[in-house]
């Protein structure tokens, strides 16, 4: 299952199954568990885990040295990702800044061809990231999320749970759990065809639109929104959307702007 031009470092774990193609580099104490396959001239630098069932595209790059000026390259540091992650060609995915620390991926994400993570850069599961997106390093990602084409995003930022951010977008705040995103922070609106796919009841879907409406479309600055909304109480989903934005980043919380519809 090992092509015989393939460069694999004696300190790497690999399991039996493993599919490695033509002239892959395996530079590096890796562990790379069952049915993973990893494709013609990919290469897997340093500290990398990898569970099951994971796909590496042609020339895609795992866990190289952070593009960051100040990075000490002795830093024992890798990028760990969980099972049934598909990761398409020339993806990038560098490996963390903080010693002890990884770049991380959850379970069953799609990522598409070009795409970039940069280092300490977190993901969770189900989500799918299309090509040539470029997410700067400590940005965060939730679950079952789609990030369009091209999309920039900038360090630090936070993108919740079933988000949906339009190709060529500009990230530069957090975008709360469930809406969309387009163009340069402009949020449009809830995700609601996406709640709607996932499962969310109509009765956990109006209780969001009403929980983003006296945030957003209130008249009221956040500070004002939020202590209006706490209220009342709420159900898990609505609380989760809440508890996001009551415990924002740095970089703020995306807002509604007043000419953008709904998405």
């Amino acid at each position: 299952m090992i092509h015989s031009t393939a460069i694999i470092d004696p300190r790497a774990q690999i399991h039996p199954s493993v599919e490695v193609g033509p002239y892959v580099v395996i530079d590096g104490a890796a562990e790379i568990a069952a049915e993973c396959r990893i494709e013609a001239h990919a290469q897997i630098v340093g500290r990398v885990v990898m569970g099951e069932g994971c796909r590496i595209g042609r020339a895609a790059v795992i866990g190289a040295e952070p593009q960051d000026l100040s990075f000490d390259r002795n830093t024992d540091s890798g990028v760990r990702m969980g099972a049934r992650n598909v990761i398409r060609e020339h993806v990038t995915i560098h490996r963390s800044t903080q010693s002890g620390g990884d770049t991380t991926l959850g379970n069953g994400n799609f990522i598409m061809v070009g795409a970039h993570f940069g280092h300490d850069v977190k993901i969770g599961d189900e989500n799918v990231v299309a090509n040539a997106a470029l997410l700067a390093g400590h940005v965060s990602v939730g679950c079952h999320s789609f990030i369009g084409g091209g999309a920039v995003f900038h360090q630090f930022v936070r993108i919740g749970d079933y988000c949906m951010v339009q190709g060529n977008g500009s990230l530069g705040k957090d975008l709360p759990h469930y809406c969309v995103m387009q163009r340069v922070n402009r949020m449009t609106g809830l995700n609601v065809i996406g709640l709607k796919r996932a499962g969310f009841s109509t009765a956990e879907r109006a209780e969001i639109k009403s929980a983003f409406d006296l945030i957003f479309r209130s008249g009221r600055n956040l500070s004002q929104a939020l202590t209006v909304v706490r209220e009342k109480e709420w159900t898990a989903k609505a609380e989760k959307f809440i508890q996001f934005i009551e415990v924002p980043t740095k970089r703020g919380v995306c807002s509604v702007r007043r000419d953008s519809g709904e998405g």
